[in-house]
């Protein structure tokens, strides 16, 4: 039996919002469990947990970078937020980022690819740079989209310079109309997704996994409200339909730059002025320290605020 310490009831409700003792009764329920719990909490109507709950946050830079018909983008974290408004560190993801144009997502390649600045390999640069900035770091992921006609746009959200910041985002967009509009739309497509964090293009893209999840949740809601088997398997698959995929899926989403309009419509509405059909090829979304569990290395930044007499 997992022992429900305070701490985890406080880390449970901050996820959630949910009351101290709902928590406490979920992961009672649970045995600890936190997803278990989070759910617990949804299906019986007392959480607005977001559908990435087990996020938590992780220091460092995301860089994002587009030329023409390609882009890439790179995570690459460190222990505190002093290293990612170092121009040093800064001047290291720019260059890694446009390495990463060649490496077509594979870390392996890129990691093994030779710096513009010396001679070392992005591995050995930023061995050396641990030595010299004192503190550890890591190329964590990168990915990398291409079309054969049209564009990809890249955007990056909490700006820290120029081509990185909190959040990178790539979006492929292929089309044989006006470049310079056909960009100007990525860059708001990139904004959406920025904003919007879909999970998927398209419903058949989405991971079953998070389908069942919340398949499960809203047939246990339909049960307890009463409903008949076959009416609530309706009801499910109507929300799933109508509530969940427009909540996740990118071409269903409401388009944030209006308000109105889905993503599919302002798709369709964008190609009319850009002169030819466009289509969304795909999308990449890197938030800074997504799914880093950090542990206790969390006190790493208060360690180094005390040792600076600032707390």
């Amino acid at each position: 039996m997992t022992a429900i310490t305070a701490s985890l009831v406080k880390e449970l409700r901050d996820k959630t919002g949910a009351g101290m003792m709902d928590c406490k009764k979920a992961l009672t329920e649970n045995d600890g469990d936190m997803e278990a719990a989070i759910d617990w909490l949804r299906t019986k109507g007392l959480s607005k947990a977001a559908k990435k709950a087990d996020r938590v946050a992780a220091e460092g830079l995301v860089g994002a970078k587009s030329e023409g018909t390609s882009g890439a983008v790179v995570e690459i974290n460190s222990e505190t937020d002093f290293v990612a408004r170092n121009e040093q560190f800064q001047g290291m993801v720019g260059e890694i980022t446009s390495l990463a144009l060649g490496a077509e997502g594979d870390l392996a390649k890129l990691l093994a690819t030779s710096m513009n600045s010396n001679s070392k390999t992005v591995e050995d640069y930023v061995k050396e740079m641990v030595g010299t900035i004192g503190e550890n770091m890591n190329v964590r992921r990168t990915a990398t989209l291409s079309v054969n006609e049209g564009i990809v746009s890249a955007y990056v959200h909490n700006k820290a310079a120029d081509d990185m910041g909190k959040i990178g985002v790539l979006v492929a967009l292929e089309s044989a109309g006006d470049k310079d509009k056909l960009s100007e739309f990525g860059r708001q497509l990139a904004m959406h997704v920025a904003a919007a964090n879909p999970l998927a293009l398209t419903p058949d893209e989405l991971d079953q996994g998070v389908i069942e999840r919340e398949r499960a949740i809203y047939t246990e809601q339909a049960i307890a409200s009463g409903k008949p088997p076959e009416i609530a398997a309706k009801m499910v698959e109507g929300k799933l339909r109508k509530e969940f995929f427009q909540q996740v899926v990118l071409l269903q989403q409401t388009y944030v730059i209006d308000g109105k309009a889905t993503v599919q419509q302002a798709v369709e509405n964008a190609a009319k002025d850009i002169g030819a059909p466009v289509t969304i090829a795909g999308f990449v979304r890197y938030a800074l320290g997504e799914g880093v569990d950090k542990g206790d290395e969390g006190d790493f930044a208060s360690e180094v605020a005390a040792a600076a007499g600032t707390k």
